[in-house]
């Protein structure tokens, strides 16, 4: 049995943890409200331009735009993968992760990686998976600016040819409790039926409902050729968004569970350390009473 002592000091670190699990909780919940009304603030407007996107694209007579061409059969693939820089999330970063391989080995075509994120970087270096790139030091709500280089980077390798498609592999934030890892086709820019998927749980819909026809001005080809190249940035930003204020979801989740634990073993620990002095308060009476016995016995003898 522990000593009354290792038991205090035990008592003093869990409760020095607890201090910290909670304080990383209110951390996480300050950065998870602005992360979701950053995505709830863009959602709608990431939507509609998909809508345009597929409208420009659909017209009759106009020339195919680099970034709307399909190519087959796909010789080769490029995920781009939304994880974290730090830990302390639960199973978020290994979640992703997890959906980009599952997904990739069922494309039976060579696949290389883009990892965002430092943890997913090390998973991936430590499954020796191919990983061209990674992007690491993105603030806590990223702004466009700061996804630029990722979208840039993915646009080059789908033009140049060296990637035949191009997908997203993020977690999508549902809501506080909920979170889910998607694969989102970036590139081709195209809407895909989900039954034609490899892996279809994992897919985002992004079949948009029929519009109206527009009237553009200037004429679609212009528009394509100025809308595209940004909408591919706005499609890797929406997901960085979702990415962020997941992995904040998920890090707050996983301090409540830390602090319920920590404080659940600090029940336990103060019971062991009652039952401690209790036992060493009752030796110590047993030690006077043994004392006061053996002098009496003395006396006795000696009288």
């Amino acid at each position: 049995m522990e000593t009354l002592r290792e038991i205090r000091r035990r008592i003093r670190s869990v409760q020095h943890l607890a201090q910290m699990t909670r304080a990383m909780e209110a951390v996480s919940a300050s950065k998870v409200q602005k992360a979701q009304a950053a995505v709830l603030a863009t959602r709608p407007y990431a939507y509609r331009a998909w809508e345009v996107i597929v409208n420009l694209s659909s017209g009759r007579g106009i020339p195919l735009h680099p970034l709307l061409t399909l190519r087959e059969p796909v010789r080769s693939v490029l995920i781009v993968v939304f994880t974290s820089d730090r830990g302390l999330c639960g199973a978020y970063n290994h979640n992703v992760v997890r959906t980009a391989t599952d997904y990739a080995h069922r494309l039976e075509v060579p696949v290389r990686y883009v990892a965002v994120g430092k943890r997913g970087r090390n998973i991936l270096w430590r499954l020796r998976a191919p990983l061209i790139a990674q992007f690491s030091g993105l603030p806590a709500v990223p702004r466009l600016t700061d996804i630029t280089p990722i979208a840039r980077l993915a646009m080059d390798e789908f033009l140049a040819g060296r990637s035949d498609e191009v997908l997203l592999v993020y977690t999508d934030f549902i809501h506080l409790l909920r979170q889910r890892p998607v694969v989102k086709r970036l590139l081709p820019l195209h809407p895909t039926r989900l039954d034609e998927q490899v892996v279809s749980e994992y897919v985002v819909d992004l079949q948009p409902a029929r519009v109206a026809d527009y009237i553009y001005e200037p004429s679609p080809e212009a528009l394509l050729d100025v809308v595209l190249p940004r909408f591919t940035e706005l499609q890797v930003y929406q997901a960085a968004l979702e990415a962020a204020a997941s992995e904040h979801a998920a890090r707050r989740a996983a301090m409540r569970n830390a602090t319920d634990n920590a404080e659940e073993l600090l029940r336990d620990l103060t019971i062991l350390r009652n039952k401690a002095r209790q036992h060493a308060i009752t030796r110590e009476l047993l030690d006077i009473a043994g004392g006061a016995e053996a002098l009496g016995q003395r006396r006795e003898a000696a009288g």
